[in-house]
């Protein structure tokens, strides 16, 4: 087992000697306008996978297959002799299907984006079915309430804030300056007023 920089650093240039060879040395006439995309090569260095992809009909992508399966020695034997490694990678020629992939993507896309302007064609002359913004916010409340009102809960309390049950005796225990029921307005030692 070799560190993944080495294999990585390995499959680039197989990527690069497989691209030149099939520019350059590969004159097959089958071979259609190919494309290598990546490589991938295991951990023990044994086994080397190359994807490509082929500009053209199904027809063409079968021609080139079977002109890359015939050349495989020949581009294997350059791969031994520019990489110099002990033991060469035999290579394994795969169609990339990620073209396709993204060709279909981009037809759902534009699907989507078809359908998003028709809704916005419709939505055009639309009107709220209730307000624009039905969200109740703080300032609206205050406003409803009206003036000389001291809050939400106060509401049957008098105009010193006392309800009519006689709560104005216990609220003078705790105001500042109300006498208590130990007369000085202060509470106890322990922090309560004095019962």
């Amino acid at each position: 087992m070799v560190d993944a920089a080495r294999a990585r650093k390995l499959a680039d240039r197989i990527q690069q000697i497989v691209a030149e060879m099939l520019e350059r040395r590969i004159k097959d006439p089958r071979l259609g306008f190919v494309t290598v995309t990546d490589t991938r090569i295991t951990a023990d260095l044994r086994e080397a996978t190359v994807f490509y992809t082929v500009f053209g009909s199904d027809v063409e992508r079968a021609d080139s297959a079977a002109a890359l399966e015939s050349a495989k020695g020949v581009i294997r034997s350059e791969v031994g002799r520019q990489t110099g490694v002990r033991f060469t990678p035999t290579l394994t020629f795969k169609h990339d299907p990620l073209p396709d992939s993204a060709r279909q993507l981009d037809e759902l896309i534009n699907a989507a984006r078809a359908k998003d302007a028709e809704v916005a064609r419709k939505a055009e002359g639309a009107a709220y079915a209730g307000e624009a913004d039905p969200y109740r916010k703080p300032d609206d409340e205050l406003d409803a309430e009206g003036p000389g009102s001291e809050g939400p809960g106060s509401e049957g309390l008098g105009s010193e804030g006392r309800g009519a049950g006689g709560l104005g005796k216990l609220d003078d225990e705790f105001r500042p300056g109300g006498q208590g029921a130990n007369g000085n307005g202060r509470p106890d030692e322990d922090g309560f007023p004095a019962k």
